[in-house]
Order: structure tokens, then C-alpha cells, then sequence
């Protein structure tokens, strides 16, 4: 049994050159929309969090690789353009010799952005209690 990685740096390098080169590309299309994200490995897989919340994350299996949206939600809203692509509740399947486009990478990551802030707007607005009028 392979040992678990302990940062995304060490689990890219244990994974083959095609599948690693289309998630460092995912990677880098990610950090371009949230530089301010903290990459990390949870369940064993590479993880962004922004805010100490989890964002997407991504991995390479035997014969795919998979980006981890995180939002049964936003794979509905976005249906139409994920047609092409096996799906599964919060993850969209890709070849490795056939990489996501960064601008549906881009489009998803910033939709997850405004998932998390109306999520978090929601807990504060709930801590503070109802409006009174």
C-alpha cells in the first residue's frame, strides 16, 4: 500500500506524468481564481479551502481523473455544460488527455466561491437572530 501523501507536491509526484500533468493544470487554473485559497491533502487527495472552508478539490485515479466541485447544486445549475463529461453528485470525470477547459474551471471555482460566502452570510445572519421591525 502506497503511503498517504503529505502535501499535494508529494501526492503529484506519485502520480504518472499524463494524469499529472492535467492536474497540475487543473491546479494552476484554481490558484489563478483564488491565490488566497490554503492547498491541503483531506481524504487523502489534494484540497483547496478558502477561509478554512473546503472548495474543490481534485485526483487522478486508474483510468480518470476527477474534480471535486463539492455541490450536488452547482453540477444541476451547470448540467447543460457538464453534458460532456461523466458526473457524479459533486465531481465531473475527465481523460487526462482531455483536461477541462480553464474557463469552465474558472466559471466553477468562482461559483463555489459564492456557495461558501452566501453559506457563511447565512450562519451569521442566523447567529444574530431574526430582523426586528
Amino acid at each position: 500500500m502506497r503511503k498517504a501523501a503529505a502535501s499535494v507536491d508529494e501526492y503529484l509526484a506519485g502520480v504518472p506524468d499524463g494524469p499529472r500533468e492535467a492536474l497540475e493544470k487543473l491546479r494552476a487554473t484554481i490558484r489563478s481564481v483564488v491565490p488566497t485559497a490554503t492547498e491541503g491533502i483531506s481524504y487523502q487527495i489534494p484540497m483547496f479551502k478558502l477561509n478554512g472552508k473546503p472548495l474543490v478539490s481534485f485526483a487522478a485515479f486508474k483510468g480518470h481523473c476527477s474534480f471535486f466541485v463539492q455541490s450536488p447544486g452547482l453540477m444541476q445549475e451547470h448540467a447543460a455544460e457538464l453534458a460532456s463529461y461523466s458526473t457524479a453528485k459533486g465531481t465531473i470525470h475527465f481523460s487526462p488527455s482531455k483536461p477541462l477547459p480553464a474557463a469552465l474551471v474558472r466559471k466553477l471555482v468562482r461559483a463555489r466561491i459564492r456557495e461558501n460566502e452566501w453559506a457563511k452570510s447565512r450562519v451569521v445572519k442566523a447567529k444574530e437572530g431574526p430582523d426586528e421591525h
